[in-house]
Protein backbone atom coordinates (compact mmCIF):
# COMPACT_ATOMS: atom_id res chain seq x y z
CA UNK A 1 0.00 0.00 0.00
CA UNK A 2 3.01 2.26 0.43
CA UNK A 3 3.27 2.38 -3.37
CA UNK A 4 0.00 4.35 -3.45
CA UNK A 5 1.18 7.18 -1.18
CA UNK A 6 2.44 9.51 -3.98
CA UNK A 7 -1.05 9.41 -5.52
CA UNK A 8 -3.04 9.75 -2.32
CA UNK A 9 -1.31 13.09 -1.78
CA UNK A 10 -2.88 14.38 -4.99
CA UNK A 11 -6.32 13.73 -3.52
CA UNK A 12 -6.00 16.80 -1.27
CA UNK A 13 -6.60 19.14 -4.19
CA UNK A 14 -9.96 17.49 -4.97
CA UNK A 15 -11.01 16.61 -1.42
CA UNK A 16 -14.34 18.42 -1.68
CA UNK A 17 -15.50 16.69 -4.87
CA UNK A 18 -14.31 13.28 -3.66
CA UNK A 19 -15.91 13.74 -0.23
CA UNK A 20 -19.15 14.97 -1.79
CA UNK A 21 -19.19 11.91 -4.03
CA UNK A 22 -18.85 9.60 -1.03
CA UNK A 23 -21.57 11.51 0.82
CA UNK A 24 -23.95 11.19 -2.13
CA UNK A 25 -23.01 7.54 -2.42
CA UNK A 26 -23.91 7.02 1.23
CA UNK A 27 -27.24 8.82 0.77
CA UNK A 28 -27.99 6.64 -2.26
CA UNK A 29 -27.18 3.51 -0.27
CA UNK A 30 -29.29 4.77 2.65
CA UNK A 31 -32.21 5.41 0.30
CA UNK A 32 -31.83 2.00 -1.33
CA UNK A 33 -31.75 0.06 1.96
CA UNK A 34 -34.49 2.28 3.38
CA UNK A 35 -36.68 1.69 0.33
CA UNK A 36 -36.44 -2.08 0.51
CA UNK A 37 -36.71 -2.28 4.31
CA UNK A 38 -39.62 0.14 4.57
CA UNK A 39 -41.39 -1.49 1.63
CA UNK A 40 -41.14 -4.89 3.34
CA UNK A 41 -42.55 -3.55 6.58
CA UNK A 42 -45.24 -1.49 4.79
CA UNK A 43 -46.54 -4.42 2.74
CA UNK A 44 -46.59 -6.70 5.77
CA UNK A 45 -48.19 -4.08 8.01
CA UNK A 46 -50.80 -3.22 5.37
CA UNK A 47 -51.63 -6.91 4.94
CA UNK A 48 -52.05 -7.39 8.69
CA UNK A 49 -54.08 -4.20 9.00
CA UNK A 50 -56.34 -5.33 6.21
CA UNK A 51 -57.23 -8.48 8.14
CA UNK A 52 -58.03 -6.63 11.32
CA UNK A 53 -59.98 -3.66 12.54
CA UNK A 54 -56.80 -1.60 12.22
CA UNK A 55 -57.51 -1.11 8.54
CA UNK A 56 -59.64 1.89 9.43
CA UNK A 57 -56.93 3.60 11.47
CA UNK A 58 -53.76 2.43 9.67
CA UNK A 59 -51.82 5.33 8.12
CA UNK A 60 -51.19 4.30 4.54
CA UNK A 61 -50.13 7.76 3.34
CA UNK A 62 -47.04 8.43 5.44
CA UNK A 63 -45.19 5.13 4.72
CA UNK A 64 -46.23 5.43 1.08
CA UNK A 65 -44.77 8.93 0.92
CA UNK A 66 -41.50 7.67 2.43
CA UNK A 67 -41.37 4.79 -0.06
CA UNK A 68 -41.84 7.21 -2.95
CA UNK A 69 -39.29 9.61 -1.42
CA UNK A 70 -36.70 6.86 -1.00
CA UNK A 71 -37.27 5.73 -4.61
CA UNK A 72 -36.77 9.23 -6.01
CA UNK A 73 -33.85 9.86 -3.63
CA UNK A 74 -32.11 6.68 -4.76
CA UNK A 75 -32.42 7.63 -8.43
CA UNK A 76 -31.32 11.23 -7.91
CA UNK A 77 -28.55 10.22 -5.50
CA UNK A 78 -27.14 7.62 -7.90
CA UNK A 79 -27.07 10.14 -10.74
CA UNK A 80 -25.54 12.85 -8.55
CA UNK A 81 -22.94 10.47 -7.09
CA UNK A 82 -21.87 9.33 -10.57
CA UNK A 83 -21.57 12.88 -11.88
CA UNK A 84 -19.66 14.25 -8.87
CA UNK A 85 -17.39 11.22 -8.36
CA UNK A 86 -16.43 10.81 -11.99
CA UNK A 87 -15.93 14.53 -12.46
CA UNK A 88 -13.54 14.61 -9.50
CA UNK A 89 -11.83 11.41 -10.66
CA UNK A 90 -11.28 12.70 -14.20
CA UNK A 91 -9.81 15.92 -12.82
CA UNK A 92 -7.60 13.84 -10.57
CA UNK A 93 -6.40 11.74 -13.51
CA UNK A 94 -5.68 14.93 -15.46
CA UNK A 95 -3.54 16.23 -12.61
CA UNK A 96 -1.86 12.84 -12.31
CA UNK A 97 -0.91 12.79 -16.00
CA UNK A 98 0.52 16.31 -15.72
CA UNK A 99 2.33 15.31 -12.52
CA UNK A 100 3.71 12.17 -14.20
CA UNK A 101 4.82 14.06 -17.30
CA UNK A 102 6.61 16.70 -15.19
CA UNK A 103 8.51 13.89 -13.50
CA UNK A 104 9.16 12.10 -16.81
CA UNK A 105 10.51 15.03 -18.84
CA UNK A 106 13.67 15.65 -16.74
CA UNK A 107 14.54 11.93 -16.95
CA UNK A 108 14.93 12.03 -20.74
CA UNK A 109 17.18 10.56 -22.01
CA UNK A 110 19.07 9.24 -18.96
CA UNK A 111 16.73 7.30 -16.67
CA UNK A 112 14.21 6.33 -19.38
CA UNK A 113 16.69 5.50 -22.14
CA UNK A 114 16.05 1.77 -21.61
CA UNK A 115 12.25 2.09 -21.76
CA UNK A 116 10.43 1.47 -25.01
CA UNK A 117 8.23 4.22 -26.41
CA UNK A 118 5.20 1.92 -26.21
CA UNK A 119 6.00 1.10 -22.58
CA UNK A 120 6.12 4.79 -21.67
CA UNK A 121 2.85 5.30 -23.54
CA UNK A 122 1.27 2.42 -21.63
CA UNK A 123 2.33 3.96 -18.31
CA UNK A 124 0.88 7.34 -19.27
CA UNK A 125 -2.43 5.82 -20.41
CA UNK A 126 -3.25 2.40 -18.93
CA UNK A 127 -1.29 2.58 -15.68
CA UNK A 128 -2.55 6.05 -14.81
CA UNK A 129 -6.10 5.01 -15.71
CA UNK A 130 -5.74 2.18 -13.18
CA UNK A 131 -5.24 4.80 -10.49
CA UNK A 132 -8.93 5.69 -10.59
CA UNK A 133 -9.47 2.34 -8.84
CA UNK A 134 -7.97 3.88 -5.70
CA UNK A 135 -10.97 6.12 -5.21
CA UNK A 136 -13.80 4.57 -7.23
CA UNK A 137 -13.14 0.95 -6.24
CA UNK A 138 -11.22 1.22 -2.98
CA UNK A 139 -11.60 4.34 -0.85
CA UNK A 140 -15.18 5.19 -1.75
CA UNK A 141 -16.75 1.68 -1.44
CA UNK A 142 -14.90 0.85 1.79
CA UNK A 143 -15.75 4.20 3.40
CA UNK A 144 -19.39 4.02 2.35
CA UNK A 145 -19.58 0.37 3.41
CA UNK A 146 -18.17 0.96 6.91
CA UNK A 147 -20.32 4.05 7.52
CA UNK A 148 -23.34 2.24 6.06
CA UNK A 149 -22.88 -0.78 8.35
CA UNK A 150 -22.59 1.50 11.38
CA UNK A 151 -25.70 3.45 10.36
CA UNK A 152 -27.75 0.35 9.57
CA UNK A 153 -26.72 -1.24 12.88
CA UNK A 154 -27.69 1.92 14.78
CA UNK A 155 -31.12 2.08 13.13
CA UNK A 156 -31.87 -1.62 13.74
CA UNK A 157 -30.64 -1.39 17.35
CA UNK A 158 -33.37 1.18 17.94
CA UNK A 159 -35.93 -1.62 17.43
CA UNK A 160 -33.91 -4.54 18.82
CA UNK A 161 -30.29 -4.15 20.01
CA UNK A 162 -29.60 -7.87 19.91
CA UNK A 163 -30.73 -8.34 16.30
CA UNK A 164 -29.12 -5.07 15.19
CA UNK A 165 -25.73 -5.95 16.69
CA UNK A 166 -25.94 -9.48 15.29
CA UNK A 167 -26.47 -8.26 11.73
CA UNK A 168 -23.88 -5.50 12.18
CA UNK A 169 -21.33 -8.00 13.50
CA UNK A 170 -21.86 -10.37 10.57
CA UNK A 171 -21.51 -7.53 8.06
CA UNK A 172 -18.37 -6.27 9.82
CA UNK A 173 -16.77 -9.72 9.70
CA UNK A 174 -17.54 -9.94 5.98
CA UNK A 175 -16.07 -6.48 5.39
CA UNK A 176 -12.85 -7.51 7.16
CA UNK A 177 -12.52 -10.97 5.56
CA UNK A 178 -13.83 -10.42 2.04
CA UNK A 179 -11.21 -7.87 0.90
CA UNK A 180 -8.29 -9.94 2.23
CA UNK A 181 -9.60 -13.09 0.56
CA UNK A 182 -10.13 -11.57 -2.86
CA UNK A 183 -6.96 -9.48 -2.72
CA UNK A 184 -5.00 -12.71 -2.26
CA UNK A 185 -6.93 -14.40 -5.05
CA UNK A 186 -6.56 -11.53 -7.52
CA UNK A 187 -3.08 -10.26 -6.63
CA UNK A 188 -1.02 -12.44 -8.97
CA UNK A 189 -3.48 -12.28 -11.83
CA UNK A 190 -3.76 -8.48 -11.53
CA UNK A 191 0.01 -8.08 -11.73
CA UNK A 192 0.18 -10.36 -14.78
CA UNK A 193 -2.73 -8.51 -16.42
CA UNK A 194 -0.95 -5.16 -16.09
CA UNK A 195 2.30 -6.52 -17.51
CA UNK A 196 0.60 -8.41 -20.36
CA UNK A 197 -1.33 -5.27 -21.29
CA UNK A 198 1.99 -3.41 -21.58
CA UNK A 199 3.52 -6.27 -23.62
CA UNK A 200 0.56 -6.26 -26.02
CA UNK A 201 0.89 -2.51 -26.58
CA UNK A 202 4.67 -2.79 -27.12
CA UNK A 203 4.39 -5.70 -29.58
CA UNK A 204 1.57 -4.02 -31.50
CA UNK A 205 3.44 -0.73 -31.82
CA UNK A 206 6.60 -2.54 -32.95
CA UNK A 207 4.59 -4.32 -35.64
CA UNK A 208 2.89 -1.12 -36.82
CA UNK A 209 6.04 1.00 -36.93
CA UNK A 210 8.22 -1.64 -38.56
CA UNK A 211 5.66 -3.27 -40.86
CA UNK A 212 7.45 -2.39 -44.11
CA UNK A 213 10.85 -3.68 -42.96
CA UNK A 214 9.32 -6.75 -41.31
CA UNK A 215 7.54 -7.63 -44.55
CA UNK A 216 10.67 -7.11 -46.65
CA UNK A 217 12.78 -9.37 -44.44
CA UNK A 218 10.08 -11.98 -43.90
CA UNK A 219 9.74 -11.40 -40.15
CA UNK A 220 6.22 -9.95 -40.15
CA UNK A 221 4.51 -13.23 -39.20
CA UNK A 222 6.83 -13.73 -36.21
CA UNK A 223 5.97 -10.29 -34.83
CA UNK A 224 2.28 -10.86 -35.49
CA UNK A 225 2.47 -14.15 -33.57
CA UNK A 226 4.01 -12.22 -30.66
CA UNK A 227 0.94 -9.95 -30.69
CA UNK A 228 -1.40 -12.96 -30.69
CA UNK A 229 0.56 -14.55 -27.82
CA UNK A 230 0.37 -11.39 -25.70
CA UNK A 231 -3.31 -11.06 -26.54
CA UNK A 232 -4.04 -14.64 -25.46
CA UNK A 233 -2.30 -14.04 -22.13
CA UNK A 234 -4.28 -10.84 -21.59
CA UNK A 235 -7.59 -12.53 -22.44
CA UNK A 236 -6.75 -15.31 -20.00
CA UNK A 237 -6.10 -12.72 -17.27
CA UNK A 238 -9.40 -11.01 -18.03
CA UNK A 239 -11.20 -14.38 -17.91
CA UNK A 240 -9.71 -15.08 -14.47
CA UNK A 241 -10.77 -11.60 -13.32
CA UNK A 242 -14.32 -12.23 -14.53
CA UNK A 243 -14.28 -15.64 -12.81
CA UNK A 244 -13.26 -14.09 -9.48
CA UNK A 245 -15.88 -11.35 -9.88
CA UNK A 246 -18.59 -13.97 -10.41
CA UNK A 247 -17.26 -16.03 -7.50
CA UNK A 248 -17.32 -12.96 -5.23
CA UNK A 249 -20.93 -12.20 -6.10
CA UNK A 250 -22.02 -15.83 -5.70
CA UNK A 251 -20.35 -16.24 -2.30
CA UNK A 252 -21.69 -12.88 -1.16
CA UNK A 253 -25.25 -13.85 -2.14
CA UNK A 254 -24.77 -17.17 -0.36
CA UNK A 255 -23.57 -15.41 2.79
CA UNK A 256 -26.45 -12.96 2.54
CA UNK A 257 -28.91 -15.81 2.15
CA UNK A 258 -27.65 -17.67 5.24
CA UNK A 259 -27.62 -14.39 7.18
CA UNK A 260 -31.25 -13.86 6.16
CA UNK A 261 -32.15 -17.34 7.43
CA UNK A 262 -30.39 -16.60 10.72
CA UNK A 263 -32.14 -13.25 11.17
CA UNK A 264 -35.56 -14.77 10.44
CA UNK A 265 -34.91 -17.52 12.98
CA UNK A 266 -33.79 -15.02 15.64
CA UNK A 267 -36.70 -12.62 14.96
CA UNK A 268 -39.37 -15.31 14.67
CA UNK A 269 -40.51 -14.85 18.26
CA UNK A 270 -40.87 -11.11 17.86
CA UNK A 271 -38.74 -7.99 17.66
CA UNK A 272 -37.75 -6.03 20.78
CA UNK A 273 -39.40 -8.53 23.12
CA UNK A 274 -42.84 -8.03 21.61
CA UNK A 275 -45.17 -10.31 19.74
CA UNK A 276 -44.41 -11.33 16.15
CA UNK A 277 -45.38 -8.41 13.96
CA UNK A 278 -44.44 -6.72 10.62
CA UNK A 279 -41.11 -5.57 12.13
CA UNK A 280 -39.86 -9.06 11.31
CA UNK A 281 -40.25 -8.16 7.65
CA UNK A 282 -38.30 -4.93 8.24
CA UNK A 283 -35.33 -6.90 9.62
CA UNK A 284 -35.59 -9.50 6.86
CA UNK A 285 -35.62 -6.95 4.04
CA UNK A 286 -32.88 -4.88 5.72
CA UNK A 287 -30.74 -8.03 5.72
CA UNK A 288 -31.47 -8.62 2.04
CA UNK A 289 -30.65 -4.99 1.20
CA UNK A 290 -27.37 -5.09 3.13
CA UNK A 291 -25.78 -6.98 0.24
CA UNK A 292 -25.47 -3.61 -1.51
CA UNK A 293 -23.01 -2.57 1.19
CA UNK A 294 -20.65 -5.44 0.44
CA UNK A 295 -20.96 -6.04 -3.30
CA UNK A 296 -18.49 -3.32 -4.44
CA UNK A 297 -15.86 -4.17 -1.80
CA UNK A 298 -14.87 -7.63 -3.09
CA UNK A 299 -14.44 -6.26 -6.60
CA UNK A 300 -12.37 -3.36 -5.29
CA UNK A 301 -9.78 -5.58 -3.63
CA UNK A 302 -9.81 -8.02 -6.53
CA UNK A 303 -8.43 -5.18 -8.69
CA UNK A 304 -6.04 -3.94 -5.99
CA UNK A 305 -3.23 -6.16 -7.27
CA UNK A 306 -3.57 -4.59 -10.73
CA UNK A 307 -3.62 -1.10 -9.21
CA UNK A 308 -0.53 -1.75 -7.07
CA UNK A 309 1.39 -3.11 -10.06
CA UNK A 310 0.49 -0.02 -12.09
CA UNK A 311 1.55 2.17 -9.16
CA UNK A 312 4.95 0.44 -9.00
CA UNK A 313 5.45 0.92 -12.74
CA UNK A 314 4.62 4.62 -12.39
CA UNK A 315 6.87 4.91 -9.33
CA UNK A 316 9.81 3.69 -11.43
CA UNK A 317 9.53 7.05 -13.17
CA UNK A 318 8.05 9.33 -10.51
CA UNK A 319 10.55 8.45 -7.78
CA UNK A 320 13.61 8.43 -10.05
CA UNK A 321 16.12 11.25 -9.67
CA UNK A 322 17.00 13.08 -12.92
CA UNK A 323 20.63 13.05 -13.99
CA UNK A 324 20.41 16.68 -15.14
CA UNK A 325 19.12 19.22 -12.61
CA UNK A 326 18.72 22.88 -13.60
CA UNK A 327 19.20 25.86 -11.34
CA UNK A 328 15.94 27.33 -10.03
CA UNK A 329 17.04 30.96 -10.31
CA UNK A 330 18.54 32.27 -13.57
CA UNK A 331 22.14 33.46 -13.47
CA UNK A 332 23.07 37.00 -14.43
CA UNK A 333 24.75 37.02 -17.85
CA UNK A 334 27.12 39.95 -18.17
CA UNK A 335 29.15 38.89 -21.22
CA UNK A 336 28.35 38.16 -24.84
CA UNK A 337 27.09 34.72 -25.73
CA UNK A 338 30.41 32.94 -26.07
CA UNK A 339 30.95 29.22 -25.47
CA UNK A 340 33.80 27.49 -23.65
CA UNK A 341 34.63 23.82 -23.11
CA UNK A 342 37.01 23.28 -20.20
CA UNK A 343 38.63 19.85 -19.92
CA UNK A 344 35.34 18.19 -20.89
CA UNK A 345 35.15 14.40 -20.74
CA UNK A 346 31.98 12.37 -21.15
CA UNK A 347 31.06 8.68 -21.16
CA UNK A 348 27.53 7.41 -21.77
CA UNK A 349 25.94 5.74 -18.70
CA UNK A 350 26.10 2.28 -20.26
CA UNK A 351 29.43 2.89 -22.00
CA UNK A 352 32.99 1.94 -21.17
CA UNK A 353 35.02 4.26 -23.39
CA UNK A 354 34.72 8.08 -23.22
CA UNK A 355 32.90 9.58 -26.21
CA UNK A 356 34.77 12.88 -25.84
CA UNK A 357 38.05 13.21 -23.94
CA UNK A 358 39.61 16.30 -22.38
CA UNK A 359 38.06 18.81 -24.79
CA UNK A 360 39.28 22.40 -24.45
CA UNK A 361 37.61 24.75 -26.89
CA UNK A 362 36.70 28.44 -26.87
CA UNK A 363 34.08 29.94 -29.19
CA UNK A 364 33.97 33.74 -28.78
CA UNK A 365 30.68 35.61 -29.05
CA UNK A 366 29.44 36.08 -32.65
CA UNK A 367 32.05 33.56 -33.81
CA UNK A 368 31.39 30.82 -36.39
CA UNK A 369 32.90 27.46 -35.55
CA UNK A 370 32.67 24.36 -37.73
CA UNK A 371 33.26 21.01 -36.02
CA UNK A 372 34.16 18.34 -38.57
CA UNK A 373 34.99 14.69 -38.32
CA UNK A 374 33.84 11.25 -39.33
CA UNK A 375 30.62 9.68 -38.10
CA UNK A 376 30.96 8.52 -34.49
CA UNK A 377 33.83 10.87 -33.65
CA UNK A 378 31.80 12.66 -30.92
CA UNK A 379 30.67 15.78 -32.79
CA UNK A 380 26.97 15.52 -31.90
CA UNK A 381 27.81 14.68 -28.30
CA UNK A 382 29.51 18.06 -27.97
CA UNK A 383 26.21 19.74 -28.86
CA UNK A 384 24.21 17.46 -26.56
CA UNK A 385 26.46 18.45 -23.67
CA UNK A 386 25.99 22.11 -24.54
CA UNK A 387 22.18 21.76 -24.42
CA UNK A 388 22.48 19.70 -21.20
CA UNK A 389 20.98 16.67 -22.85
CA UNK A 390 23.69 15.06 -20.73
CA UNK A 391 26.02 16.45 -18.08
CA UNK A 392 29.77 16.09 -18.30
CA UNK A 393 31.62 13.48 -16.24
CA UNK A 394 34.61 15.80 -15.91
CA UNK A 395 35.23 19.45 -16.70
CA UNK A 396 32.58 22.08 -17.33
CA UNK A 397 30.95 24.11 -20.08
CA UNK A 398 30.30 27.84 -19.95
CA UNK A 399 27.96 30.17 -21.82
CA UNK A 400 28.48 33.91 -21.53
CA UNK A 401 31.12 33.23 -18.87
CA UNK A 402 28.67 31.30 -16.64
CA UNK A 403 28.80 27.52 -16.01
CA UNK A 404 25.83 25.73 -17.58
CA UNK A 405 24.78 24.33 -14.20
CA UNK A 406 24.12 27.88 -12.95
CA UNK A 407 21.64 28.61 -15.76
CA UNK A 408 17.93 27.90 -15.40
CA UNK A 409 16.29 25.73 -18.04
CA UNK A 410 14.26 28.60 -19.54
CA UNK A 411 17.39 30.75 -19.64
CA UNK A 412 19.37 28.06 -21.47
CA UNK A 413 16.58 27.26 -23.95
CA UNK A 414 16.03 30.93 -24.80
CA UNK A 415 19.77 31.38 -25.45
CA UNK A 416 20.13 28.43 -27.84
CA UNK A 417 18.56 27.39 -31.12
CA UNK A 418 19.21 23.82 -32.28
CA UNK A 419 18.76 22.28 -35.71
CA UNK A 420 19.35 18.58 -35.06
CA UNK A 421 19.78 15.61 -37.37
CA UNK A 422 16.36 14.31 -36.41
CA UNK A 423 13.42 16.69 -36.79
CA UNK A 424 10.17 15.47 -35.24
CA UNK A 425 6.89 16.45 -36.85
CA UNK A 426 4.06 16.61 -34.34
CA UNK A 427 0.50 15.55 -35.05
CA UNK A 428 -0.99 18.97 -35.65
CA UNK A 429 -1.30 21.77 -38.16
CA UNK A 430 1.61 23.33 -39.99
CA UNK A 431 1.15 26.36 -37.75
CA UNK A 432 1.32 24.20 -34.61
CA UNK A 433 4.59 22.67 -35.78
CA UNK A 434 6.22 26.08 -36.17
CA UNK A 435 4.87 28.34 -33.43
CA UNK A 436 6.34 25.95 -30.86
CA UNK A 437 9.56 27.84 -31.60
CA UNK A 438 7.88 31.22 -31.09
CA UNK A 439 4.40 30.98 -29.50
CA UNK A 440 3.57 34.64 -30.16
CA UNK A 441 4.55 34.54 -33.84
CA UNK A 442 2.01 35.95 -36.29
CA UNK A 443 0.85 34.04 -39.36
CA UNK A 444 2.86 36.45 -41.50
CA UNK A 445 6.08 35.62 -39.61
CA UNK A 446 5.40 31.89 -39.87
CA UNK A 447 4.67 32.12 -43.60
CA UNK A 448 7.85 34.18 -44.14
CA UNK A 449 9.96 31.53 -42.37
CA UNK A 450 8.39 28.80 -44.52
CA UNK A 451 9.17 30.78 -47.65
CA UNK A 452 12.79 31.33 -46.64
CA UNK A 453 13.45 27.59 -46.42
CA UNK A 454 11.81 26.90 -49.79
CA UNK A 455 8.59 25.26 -48.61
CA UNK A 456 6.15 27.68 -50.26
CA UNK A 457 4.18 24.75 -51.66
CA UNK A 458 3.09 23.83 -48.12
CA UNK A 459 1.16 27.11 -48.02
CA UNK A 460 -1.05 26.00 -50.89
CA UNK A 461 -4.52 24.66 -50.17
CA UNK A 462 -5.26 24.88 -46.45
CA UNK A 463 -1.98 26.69 -45.82
CA UNK A 464 -1.02 26.96 -42.17
CA UNK A 465 -4.09 24.91 -41.21
CA UNK A 466 -2.89 21.90 -43.19
CA UNK A 467 -2.59 18.85 -40.90
CA UNK A 468 0.81 17.16 -40.59
CA UNK A 469 1.88 13.92 -38.94
CA UNK A 470 -0.23 10.77 -38.56
CA UNK A 471 -3.37 10.94 -40.65
CA UNK A 472 -2.20 14.13 -42.34
CA UNK A 473 0.17 15.36 -45.00
CA UNK A 474 3.35 13.31 -45.17
CA UNK A 475 6.69 15.11 -45.49
CA UNK A 476 9.91 13.85 -47.00
CA UNK A 477 13.15 13.76 -45.00
CA UNK A 478 14.35 16.94 -46.69
CA UNK A 479 11.08 18.76 -45.98
CA UNK A 480 11.27 17.77 -42.32
CA UNK A 481 14.81 19.13 -42.15
CA UNK A 482 13.68 22.44 -43.59
CA UNK A 483 10.81 22.59 -41.07
CA UNK A 484 13.50 22.32 -38.39
CA UNK A 485 15.43 25.20 -39.98
CA UNK A 486 12.25 27.30 -40.15
CA UNK A 487 11.77 26.73 -36.43
CA UNK A 488 15.33 27.98 -35.86
CA UNK A 489 14.60 31.13 -37.86
CA UNK A 490 11.54 31.82 -35.72
CA UNK A 491 13.28 31.14 -32.41
CA UNK A 492 16.17 33.46 -33.38
CA UNK A 493 18.35 32.82 -30.29
CA UNK A 494 21.84 34.35 -29.93
CA UNK A 495 23.50 30.90 -30.10
CA UNK A 496 22.85 28.68 -33.12
CA UNK A 497 23.76 24.98 -33.05
CA UNK A 498 23.56 23.13 -36.36
CA UNK A 499 23.96 19.37 -36.51
CA UNK A 500 24.27 18.30 -40.16
CA UNK A 501 21.53 20.80 -41.17
CA UNK A 502 21.72 20.05 -44.90
CA UNK A 503 21.91 16.27 -44.68
CA UNK A 504 19.37 14.68 -47.01
CA UNK A 505 18.85 17.80 -49.13
CA UNK A 506 19.56 18.01 -52.83
CA UNK A 507 22.42 20.19 -54.06
CA UNK A 508 20.24 23.12 -55.09
CA UNK A 509 18.30 23.18 -51.82
CA UNK A 510 21.53 22.80 -49.86
CA UNK A 511 22.98 25.89 -51.53
CA UNK A 512 19.76 27.79 -50.84
CA UNK A 513 19.86 26.85 -47.17
CA UNK A 514 23.55 27.75 -46.85
CA UNK A 515 22.88 31.18 -48.36
CA UNK A 516 20.03 31.58 -45.86
CA UNK A 517 22.39 30.67 -43.03
CA UNK A 518 24.90 33.28 -44.22
CA UNK A 519 22.26 35.95 -43.58
CA UNK A 520 21.04 34.37 -40.36
CA UNK A 521 24.59 33.92 -38.96
CA UNK A 522 25.08 37.67 -38.59
CA UNK A 523 25.51 38.65 -34.93
CA UNK A 524 25.19 35.06 -33.66
CA UNK A 525 27.51 32.53 -32.08
CA UNK A 526 27.40 29.53 -34.41
CA UNK A 527 28.55 25.92 -33.94
CA UNK A 528 28.20 24.07 -37.23
CA UNK A 529 28.65 20.27 -37.23
CA UNK A 530 29.25 18.48 -40.50
CA UNK A 531 31.20 15.59 -41.98
CA UNK A 532 31.07 17.21 -45.43
CA UNK A 533 33.96 19.63 -45.99
CA UNK A 534 31.90 22.06 -48.07
CA UNK A 535 31.98 25.88 -47.83
CA UNK A 536 34.00 25.73 -44.62
CA UNK A 537 36.17 28.62 -45.79
CA UNK A 538 33.29 30.90 -44.73
CA UNK A 539 33.70 29.82 -41.10
CA UNK A 540 35.83 31.80 -38.65
CA UNK A 541 37.47 28.63 -37.36
CA UNK A 542 37.36 24.87 -37.86
CA UNK A 543 37.79 22.14 -35.26
CA UNK A 544 38.67 18.63 -36.43
CA UNK A 545 37.56 15.92 -34.00
CA UNK A 546 38.58 12.27 -34.20
CA UNK A 547 37.90 9.58 -31.58
CA UNK A 548 36.52 12.18 -29.21
CA UNK A 549 39.63 14.37 -29.23
CA UNK A 550 40.45 17.69 -30.88
CA UNK A 551 43.05 16.93 -33.52
CA UNK A 552 43.37 20.33 -35.20
CA UNK A 553 41.86 23.76 -34.61
CA UNK A 554 42.23 26.91 -36.69
CA UNK A 555 40.89 28.75 -39.71
CA UNK A 556 40.44 27.03 -43.04
CA UNK A 557 43.49 28.73 -44.49
CA UNK A 558 45.64 27.95 -41.44
CA UNK A 559 44.72 24.26 -41.43
CA UNK A 560 45.34 23.94 -45.16
CA UNK A 561 48.72 25.62 -44.73
CA UNK A 562 49.67 23.16 -41.97
CA UNK A 563 49.08 20.29 -44.40
CA UNK A 564 47.95 18.06 -41.55
CA UNK A 565 44.95 15.81 -41.15
CA UNK A 566 42.43 18.44 -42.31
CA UNK A 567 44.52 19.04 -45.44
CA UNK A 568 44.55 15.29 -46.17
CA UNK A 569 40.78 15.07 -45.86
CA UNK A 570 40.36 17.98 -48.28
CA UNK A 571 42.65 16.32 -50.77
CA UNK A 572 40.40 13.25 -50.88
CA UNK A 573 37.37 15.31 -52.03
Amino acid sequence: MRDLLPYLKLFKKHWFGLSLGMFLGFLTLFASIGLLSLSGWFLSAAAVAGLTIARETFNYMLPGAFVRGFAMGRTAGRWGERVVSHNATFKLLTDLRIFFFKKLAPLVPGKVSNLRDADILNRIIADIDAMDHIYLRLISPVTIGVVGIASLTAVLCYFDPELGLTLGGILLVLVLCWPVLFYKLGKRNGAELTQNKADLRINTLDWLQGYSELTIFGAEQRYRDAIYSAQEKLLKNQFVNAHFAGLAQALLMLANGWTLVLMLWLAADGVGGGQPDPLIALFAFATMASVELLMPIAGAFQHLGQTLTSARRLNDVILAEPEVVFAEKPAELVQGFGIEYRNVTFTYPDGQVPVVKDINLVVPAEHRLAIVGQTGSGKSTLLQLLTRYWDTNQGELLIAGKPLKELSESQLRSAITVVSQRVDILNGTLRDNLIMAKPDASDAEVSAAIGKVGLEKLLEGKGLDDWLGDGGRQLSGGEKRRIGIARALLHNAPILLLDEPTEGLDKQTEQQIMRLFDKHFVGKTVVFITHRLVELEKMDSICLVENGEVVEHGSHQELIAQQGRYFQLNQTL
